[in-house]
């Protein structure tokens, strides 16, 4: 093909187009210059008008039952065209080794939130039921996750019996049990999630970007690794709460270090070396024959236990056991209204931090495999989730991002993987529990230890983050410190601050540069940013990299002034004030008096 004609504004765009064996590409562009107004008033300009009478005719035009229960139930649409021959067998084997990762994860994880082992298995079955059938990730394991089951927990030993019998001041707390407590939250955050998905604010994940998301869940790691000190040292410390609390509970560390329990140190070391190295050498080697990985954690649960059973290791050597785990069941109860009030602003930044990571896991997911997820569908099954399950005993559900990528990896297809994972802890709920009792919580411990391993080497990021903009560099830096220096709480609100205010700071002062041609190239770049690049003479090239509006008209007309290095205001005033002394005759007419009055009777 030699050329191509093309009727355009005015006149002809005319695009020769080389030969397919040819480098050179020639664009040539010929048509009148408008301005905006003539350009409406040439070509009929008007804008569309709808009003809400309008829209919603439109609305019940298109609205059918059946279109209407696909989107608000995912699993009627693709399970009637699932694959059985082609993803069952991914997602069977993806079932039943979520399955296993659940029950260490969940007991673990359960110990953070204050609440018994057995509510972390809980949480992976009830919620995981209806997420299952509303919800339209396909790859997104939900259950237990360490940040937001520690973020409950900080709840829970706020208001619950617990906080009450250390601090005589807030008898009133004594009226809630850790369950009432724990049950209350994920009610709490499943309403606010319905909310956000009745006004359509899916959206509102964008809110917190990834640096702030980064910086967050890394200084939260910290407060989780913290947490977790106590059992691995076999020590009995207060939990601390409000701001400065991690420092505290060091101090109270380092003071009582002679009364560390010895086989608690010993049986932690133990564990964490051998998962690390499973982590770190086996599973690399595992991984090249197998996709299915070693169940490591539920190894050390299983040999732990037998351990501590026929050795009595709660009665020698005074390790604490994980107590009770009942079987069956639990009933289904109502959680407790009156403690609401109290737990509105905790189940607030939950919400905000669950749907968060759920949905930036969801996204990945979605991308990588060629698939939608819809954002406030995913508010409605996660809202929906959530209060499911507080009827159930169970805490705030989200994302988990080791078992998301593990179900990834192993071949799970769709949310058929959760169903499975579900019916095999059923077995676990109804038989099983009990056989963990002994299990010494250092192990526990160890098991949470060696999970964060990924969350903390996210501060590798930071330099990635700095050199792209130092100011996401900044709100990483301020929310980590803020995070773990103060708590938990405060560093979120100071990153959700400091990420709306970079915002705004980039909207109202967008980059601004002067563009030059580079040789031979036609091509024209930043001044500032490519250094072959060279300005032609007498002319100047703005380049605005933002949108206009009232907020940002003073910093667009000081930009261009400054880079052109005229400002027509100062430049009339002189002149004028040349003019009006040449004639009041205060001084003798100059050669550049009579330029300047030439000029000015151009304007």
């Amino acid at each position: 093909m030699d050329g191509i004609k093309v009727g355009g504004l005015g006149g002809t765009a005319q695009f020769l187009i080389g030969r397919a064996m040819e480098k050179d590409c020639t664009l040539k562009v010929e048509r009148p210059v408008y301005e905006q107004e003539e350009l409406h008033r040439t070509c009929g300009y008007s804008k569309p008008r709808s009003t809400v009478l309008d829209r919603i005719r439109n609305s019940y035009r298109e609205w059918k039952l059946v279109h209407f229960l696909q989107n608000l139930i995912p699993i009627i649409q693709w399970l009637p065209h699932y694959k059985w021959r082609h993803d069952f067998i991914g997602d069977l084997i993806a079932g039943i080794t979520v399955a296993v990762m659940h029950i260490p994860q969940g007991m673990a994880y359960a110990l953070l939130g204050t609440v018994p082992p057995i509510v972390g298995i809980y949480m992976a079955f009830f919620p995981i039921l209806a997420y299952s059938v509303l919800g339209t990730s396909r790859h997104n394991s939900m259950g237990t996750f360490a940040v937001v089951c520690l973020m409950t927990g900080k709840s829970v030993a706020a208001y619950s019996t617990q906080a009450a019998e250390g601090n005589t001041t807030n008898a009133e707390n004594a009226i809630y049990s850790p369950m009432e407590v724990a049950t209350a939250v994920a009610f709490m955050v499943g309403i606010y999630q319905l909310l956000m998905y009745v006004f359509r604010m899916g959206i509102v994940c964008t809110l917190l970007s990834d640096t702030l998301v980064n910086g967050f869940t890394t200084g939260a790691a910290i407060h989780v690794l913290t947490s977790q000190v106590k059992d691995l040292l076999g020590l009995k410390i207060t939990r601390y709460e409000g701001p400065f609390n991690i420092g505290f509970a060091y101090i109270e560390i380092f003071n009582k270090i002679e009364e560390v329990n010895t086989a608690a140190l010993v049986v932690s070391s133990i564990t964490i070396i051998v998962l690390a190295i499973n982590n770190e050498i086996l599973k690399p080697l595992v991984r090249k024959r197998s996709v299915i990985p070693i169940p490591i954690e539920l190894m050390a649960v299983i040999i732990g236990t037998l351990v501590s059973t026929y050795i009595n290791l709660q009665d020698e050597y005074g390790l604490q056991p994980v107590g009770d785990i009942p079987t069956g069941l639990p009933y289904p109860t109502l959680p407790a209204f009156t403690i609401f009030p109290k737990i509105m602003m905790d189940s607030f930044t939950i919400t905000m931090v669950a749907y968060t990571i759920s949905m930036s896991m969801a996204l990945i997911f979605a991308q990588r495999h060629n698939y939608e997820v819809d954002s406030n569908q995913e508010l409605f099954a996660q809202g929906t989730s959530n209060i499911v399950g507080s009827f159930f005993s169970c805490m705030p559900i989200t994302a988990s991002l080791s078992r998301s990528l593990v179900q990834e990896t192993v071949g799970g297809k769709t949310q058929l993987t959760s169903l499975i994972s579900c019916l095999i802890l059923l077995t676990v709920m109804l038989w099983i529990g009990p056989f963990f009792e002994p299990l010494p919580r250092c192990i526990l411990a160890s098991i949470i230890v060696v999970a964060l391993k990924g969350m903390l080497l996210q501060a590798k990021d930071l330099p990635s983050f700095w050199r792209l903009s130092k100011l996401d560099g900044l709100v990483w830096i301020i929310t980590f410190l803020t995070v773990v220096l103060v708590d938990i709480d405060y560093g979120l609100l100071v990153g959700l601050g400091l990420s709306l205010a970079s915002i705004l700071v980039q909207g109202m002062k967008p980059y601004t540069c002067l563009l030059g041609a580079m040789p031979n190239m036609d091509i024209y770049l930043d001044c500032n940013r490519y250094k072959e690049s060279r300005e032609i003479p007498g002319i100047k090239i703005f380049h605005y990299c933002g949108g206009l509006n009232f907020a940002t008209r003073s910093h667009f007309t000081n930009e261009l002034y400054r880079l052109v290095s005229v400002n027509p205001q100062v430049e009339l005033a002189r002149r004028n004030k040349l003019e009006r002394s040449r004639t009041s005759g205060w001084v003798n007419s100059t050669p550049e008096e009579a330029r300047v009055r030439t000029e000015s009777k151009r304007y």
